[in-house]
C-alpha cells in the first residue's frame, strides 16, 4: 500500500541531500512523521497546505516500513499513518510535484 507525505521544497531538499529526515517542523514537534492515505491526502493539503505553491508529494510503500509505522487515531478519529523514525529517501517510491492550480492543489490522475 501506499501512503503519502506533503513536502515544502526546503524539506523536500534536505531529504535529498542527508538521505533521511525527521521530517517537518510538524513532525519533530508530534515526534513521528505524518503520513496519509490516498483518501486523507487531499484534506491533509487542504487544511495544512493550503495556498501554499512548490509543494511536492511523496509515496512511500508501507511495506519499506516495518514496525515503524503505526495507525493512529487523528482527524475525526480517523486513522492516519506515521512513521516513528526517520524517513529515508530510500522509503521513496515516486515524487512529484503537487501544483496549486487556482487556489487548489491537483493530485495525480487516480489518487484523489
Amino acid at each position: 500500500m501506499l501512503i503519502y507525505k506533503i513536502f515544502r521544497a526546503p524539506e523536500w531538499a534536505d531529504l535529498r541531500a542527508h538521505g533521511e529526515t525527521l521530517g517537518a517542523p510538524v513532525d519533530l514537534s508530534d515526534g513521528f512523521v505524518h503520513f496519509s492515505t490516498a483518501e486523507q491526502a487531499p484534506e491533509t493539503a487542504s487544511r495544512h497546505f493550503a495556498g501554499e505553491a512548490g509543494l511536492t508529494l511523496l509515496a512511500v510503500n508501507t511495506d519499506r516500513l516495518g514496525e515503524a509505522l503505526r495507525w493512529e487515531p487523528s482527524r475525526g478519529g480517523a486513522l492516519f499513518p506515521h512513521l516513528y523514525r526517520e524517513l529515508r529517501l530510500s522509503d521513496v517510491v515516486w515524487a512529484q510535484p503537487l501544483p496549486l492550480v487556482e487556489g487548489a492543489h491537483q493530485f495525480p490522475a487516480g489518487l484523489a
